[in-house]
This record gives C-alpha cells, structure tokens and sequence, in this order.
C-alpha cells in the first residue's frame, strides 16, 4: 500500500511538472505581450539599455582604456621568462648580444621616463575623452528616442483630426452636390469640395506613413517586439531649458560635450609636451636577468671559469648627451598644443553662439505655440457662434462644417507648433549639456 502511495505522489508531481511546462512555453516573449502606454521616461530607459550605438561607444571607451595601460605596464615589474639554447662554433653568443642559455628569466621595470610617462598620461587623457564621448552618444540617443515620441503622439494626434474632417468632407461634399442638383451651386463649387476631400486623404495617408516609420524606429531603438503596439501618452518635456541668458551659457560652458572633449584634448597635448621637455633628463629602469648556462656551449674553452647558474641585477642609466629626435618630438608636441588651443577657443565661440541662438529659436517657438493656441480658441468659439445659429435655423450644415474644417486645422497648427517648441527645447538641453540631466 504505501508503495502505490508513493508511484501515486510521483506521477501526480510529474503531471504537474509537465502543465507547468506547457504552461511556460505558452506564454508568450515579453517583447510580444500586451502592455500598458508607454511612457516618456520609460522609453528613454529602455533607449539607453537597448541602443546598439551606445554598446558601440563602450566598447571604444574600453579600448581607449585598455591602450592607456600599455605604456603603464611599462612602469610595472614585467618578467619574462625563455630560452636562448643554440648550438656554438666558437665564442659562445647569440645575435641579440647575450650568452646562449637552455633556460633565461628577465625582470624590467622602467622607474624614471619622462617622455615615455608624457605618452602614457596623453593617453589615458584620450580614454577619458572617449568617456565624454559615450556620454555624448546617450545624449543624442535621448533626443533622437523624445524627438520620435514626441511626434508620434503628434501624428496620432493628428490622425484622429483628419479622420474627423474626412467625415466634414464627404458631408460638404454631399450637401453641395444636393444643392447643385437643385439648381444652387455650379458644378466649380462640386469640385472644390471633392478636391478639399481629396487633400484629407491624401495628408491621412502621409502620416500613416509617417506613423509607421516612427513605429519601427521607436521598436529597433527600445529593442520591442516587431509585433508589439506602441501606445505613447501626450507628454511634456520635464524641467525648463529657459534659463537666464548668462546663467545658461555658464551652465553650457560646463556641460557641453564638444567643450569638455576639446578641453581634455588640450589637457593631453600639454602632458605630452611636458614628457618630451624633459627628454634631455637620464632615464632609469631596473633590470635583472637570470641565466642556465651548458657546456656543451664550449664556455670552459673561452673562459677562465664555468659557472652553471647565472644572476645578474642592477639599473640601467642612460643620459642623453645629444637627441636630435627629443628637439623634433618636443617642436610636434607644441604645434599640436596650439592646434588644440585653436579648436578650443574656437569652440567656445561656437558653443555660445550656438546657445544663444537656440535659446532665442526656443522664445520664437514658444511665441508661436501661443499664436497657434488663440487662433485654436478662436476657431472653437466660431465653432460654437455657428452650431448656435444652425440650431435657429440661420445656417446650413454646410458652413457649420467648414467651421469644423477650420478647428481641426487650427488644431494640427498647434500640434505642430507644440512639436516645433519641443524640438528646440531638446535642441537646446543637448546643446547646454543638460539634456541627461532632466530625467535624473
């Protein structure tokens, strides 16, 4: 009994563990299920995760890196282990200068190098501008990731508009062509309203267009399903770009990406130039080498004495008396400073008047959201006047319509004008180098 008890337990957990199996495998990919509205903040983090141009920015931020540490190694104890065996005719040596040997142990450690120190400082400045460069490359991700959310909303937006004055089109349409069947509108007046009909459709099928090409780009730039919908929400840029004039530019001459690479390029010419000065002082590096000697080398017949096992340590100094190459290394190295002081300097003048000019492009925008925003209020309370006088029977259908037309174009205007604001106001963050800095 208690052994079909436990052949019972055993299949019942068997059966369990299959539906559970089954059950797995029936779900389907996270990518590919159905989810909520996508959020502003939320598709910018799976931007940042998923994006293929920053995975490539790290991995040149890495070999930037690790060719920083070759010319630190230098500077650490290196040991080297080989063999030199060889047969000899006559004094026993080999090309490179030293005693053949069945076994050799080396140790170096380069402690006193300036221009060799100037190279290695040079480049771990040139790994930190690769750093800034990443930096750089989350940015334009950011931008490109808002600029087509932002849009797509837009153009969702204006889809349902559309499709709203489709429908005020087909019924100007009819009602002129009944008025002309009775003798009140020429046939111009017919086809001016299959025209304006026309023109809805053919604006609806450009922005499809446009909706679906903003689609798969947000899904390859947030690593989605190919099948997944995305929902977006109206939202708003968080923080404000405007700031006050100077304070912004302040704020930009410390945040700007292109500012900060020039700087640190600045920074690496002059620890290059500073190492080759100092070409003309004595170099020191420690050495040690161990040796095996064999006989069968013929030592005992050019020498006094054979001695089997062979250490030697000590340091090994050079001065330079005359080097032409530290003269030539060190004019390179001040034209190449003054290279890079040129390009900062022009920097600077660019970043300000690239800011300056955003941040008036931005007042401009804003001043144009407000115009597009009271012609919308105006077109909806003309809207209202005549949807009055049409219930007293003052209007006919047909000019309550053309309102309607005009409402819904005053409202793409806005639309467009609110994307337009938006644009420049991301133009702007990332110009001043806070545009990563909004969604902290």
């Amino acid at each position: 009994m208690r052994g079909l008890r436990r052949v019972a337990w055993i299949a019942a957990l068997m059966w369990a563990w299959c539906a559970a199996a089954r059950a797995q495998d029936a779900t389907p990919p996270a990518s590919q299920t159905a989810a909520g509205p996508l959020t502003l903040r939320r598709a910018i983090e799976l931007a940042l995760q998923n994006s293929k141009d920053i995975q490539v920015a790290k991995i040149q931020a890495s070999i930037a890196d690790h060719a920083a540490l070759i010319s630190r190694a230098e500077f650490m104890p290196n040991l080297y282990a080989g063999s030199g065996a060889g047969y000899s005719d006559g004094i026993p040596e080999t090309p490179g200068g030293r005693a053949p040997s069945v076994f050799n142990m080396t140790y170096t450690e380069k402690v006193f190098n300036e221009p060799l120190r100037g190279q290695g400082k040079e480049l771990q400045e040139q790994a930190r501008s690769q750093k800034i460069l990443l930096e750089d490359m989350k940015n334009s991700v950011i931008a490109r990731t808002a600029a087509a959310y932002l849009e797509l909303g837009k153009v969702r937006h204006s889809l349902e508009l559309l499709r709203k004055e489709q429908e005020s089109t087909e019924k100007i349409l009819q009602v002129t062509q009944e008025r002309q069947g009775e003798g009140y509108e020429l046939p111009v007046e017919v086809t001016k309203a299959q025209l304006t009909k026309a023109q809805v459709v053919q604006r609806i099928l450009q922005l499809e267009g446009r909706e679906d090409e903003l689609e798969v780009f947000l899904r390859n730039q947030l690593g989605l399903g190919q099948d997944q919908v995305v929902e977006v929400t109206p939202e708003d840029l968080p923080g404000e770009a405007e700031q006050e004039g100077a304070n912004l530019i302040a704020m930009t001459m410390q945040n700007n990406t292109g500012l900060r690479i020039a700087e640190s390029d600045v920074r690496a010419k002059e620890f290059r130039l500073t190492g080759e000065k100092r070409g003309y002082l004595p170099t020191l590096e420690l050495v040690s080498v161990y040796s095996l000697l064999a006989k069968y080398n013929n030592y005992a017949q050019f020498f006094n004495h054979f001695q089997k096992n062979n250490f030697n340590a000590g340091v090994q100094v050079q001065v330079p008396l005359f080097s032409a190459r530290t003269k030539a290394a060190i004019g390179l190295a001040k034209v190449n400073l003054d290279v890079a002081k040129a390009n900062l300097s022009n920097k600077k003048s660019e970043v300000s008047a690239d800011v300056r000019l955003k941040t008036r492009r931005l007042r401009e925008r804003d001043a144009a959201k407000e115009v597009a925003r009271l012609e919308l209020q105006l077109a909806q309370q003309n809207v209202a006047v005549l949807q009055s006088q049409f219930g007293e029977g003052k209007l006919n259908l047909r000019e309550v319509e053309k309102a309607r037309l005009d409402e819904n174009e005053k409202w793409m205007a806005y639309l467009d004008a609110n994307f337009q604001r938006q644009q420049a106001q991301i133009e702007l963050l990332r110009t001043a180098g806070l545009l990563d800095k909004v969604w902290q």
